[in-house]
C-alpha cells in the first residue's frame, strides 16, 4: 500500500478517537476526549478561546501526539501512522499560511507542485473556476481581503483532493456574505463525499453541520445532532421582554430553579431543568405589567450557556 492509499476496508467513521489527552506543563489542555466523524458528514466543534479545539485538532492529523489515548483516522493509528494521515487531510490554520507576496494562482501552482500533482496549472485552474477567484488569480495573495483569503486557503486545502478536512476557526474575522458562501462550498464539498471537522465560534455556522460537539476546559461536554445536544441539557426555557427586563437577571440568576439565564438583545432567556422550580422562582415576575413573559424552546446557545456554567474550569 502506497502512502496516499487509504487502506482497503476505509471506515465509514473517518475519525474514531478514544480517551486523547494532552498537556503543556502543568496545564492539561486537553482531557479525556472520545470523538467521532462519519465520512461525507460537516462535523462542528465548538468551545471558547483556550477549550482545547486547535490542539484536539493537531493530534487527530498528526501534527501533536497525545500524550494518553488512541485511535484512528482515516483508517490509520494516530499514534503510529501520522505520516500517512497527513498526507490525506487538508488542514487550514487560522492563521493565513500562503505566501502573501505570490499571486493567488502562483499560490496554487506551488501547492499543486509541493503535493506532486501533474499539470499543476491545469490543477489551479480548477480550483480558482470552482471557488469563484476566475479574474483575480493574478492579484496578490497579500492584498486580498479576509473573505478572498479564506476562499484562497480553502483553494489550497482540496487542491490535493483529500478525504478528511480541518478546518480551525476559518470564517473568523470574515464578513457575513463571505462566511454564507464559505458554507455553501463546505457543504458542497460534503455533498460529494468529504468529510469536514471544522471549529466555529458562531451559533448559526454550528446549526449548519450535521453533527455537532461542544469542548470547554478541555473537556468534551456534550456531542451528537443540534437537536440531541439541545434536549440533552433538559432546558425549559421562558423568553421575558419589557422595560423592567434589565433589572430581573440581577433578581433572578440566585434563584432556586433558575439554571441559565443570559440576554438576548433586548429580552432575557431564563431556563431550568426542573419545571416546578422553574415555574415557583418565576412566578412572583409574571405578575409584573411591565414585563412579558412567553414559553418557548431552548435554543442551541442557552444550550451551550448552561454547559459553559456547569464546567469546571481548571485553567483558573
Amino acid at each position: 500500500m502506497s502512502d496516499t492509499a487509504m487502506p482497503i476496508d476505509a471506515p465509514e467513521t473517518v475519525i474514531d478517537v478514544h480517551h486523547l489527552t494532552k498537556r503543556f506543563g502543568s496545564r492539561k489542555v486537553v482531557d479525556d476526549v472520545s470523538m467521532s466523524v462519519k465520512k461525507g458528514r460537516i462535523h462542528g466543534f465548538l468551545g471558547p478561546n483556550g477549550s482545547g479545539k486547535t490542539t484536539t485538532i493537531r493530534m487527530l492529523c498528526g501534527l501533536l501526539t497525545p500524550d494518553s489515548g488512541d485511535g484512528t483516522c482515516l483508517g490509520f493509528d494516530i499514534l503510529t501512522e501520522s505520516d500517512r494521515i497527513r498526507r490525506r487531510v487538508g488542514y487550514m490554520t487560522q492563521k493565513f499560511s500562503l505566501y502573501q507576496d505570490l499571486s493567488i494562482r502562483e499560490n496554487l501552482e506551488f501547492v499543486a507542485r509541493v503535493y506532486g500533482l501533474a499539470d499543476a496549472r491545469g490543477r489551479a485552474s480548477a480550483a480558482i473556476e470552482r471557488l469563484g477567484l476566475k479574474g483575480r488569480e493574478q492579484q496578490l495573495a497579500g492584498e486580498l481581503s479576509g473573505g478572498w483569503k479564506q476562499r484562497l486557503a480553502l483553494g489550497a486545502c482540496i487542491l490535493p483532493e483529500p478525504a478528511l478536512l480541518l478546518l480551525d476557526e476559518p470564517t473568523a474575522g470574515v464578513d457575513p456574505k463571505a462566511r454564507r458562501d464559505f458554507w455553501n462550498e463546505i457543504h458542497a464539498l460534503a455533498a460529494d463525499g468529504l468529510s469536514v471537522l471544522v471549529s466555529t465560534h458562531y451559533m448559526d455556522e454550528a446549526e449548519r453541520c450535521h453533527e455537532i460537539a461542544y469542548i470547554a476546559y478541555g473537556k468534551l461536554l456534550a456531542q451528537g445532532t443540534v437537536d440531541e445536544v439541545i434536549a440533552s441539557t433538559g432546558l425549559v426555557t421562558w423568553t421575558v421582554s419589557g422595560a423592567g427586563v434589565h433589572r430581573l437577571q440581577a433578581e433572578l440568576e440566585n434563584e432556586p430553579g433558575v439554571d441559565m439565564i443570559a440576554p438576548f438583545g433586548t429580552s432575557l432567556h431564563v431556563a431550568g431543568r426542573d419545571p416546578e422550580a422553574l415555574e415557583k422562582a418565576i412566578a412572583p415576575y409574571r405578575e409584573r405589567s411591565d414585563l412579558k413573559w412567553q414559553e418557548g424552546e431552548a435554543t442551541l446557545e442557552d444550550a451551550f450557556i448552561d454547559l459553559m456554567r456547569r464546567s469546571e474550569d481548571n485553567f483558573q
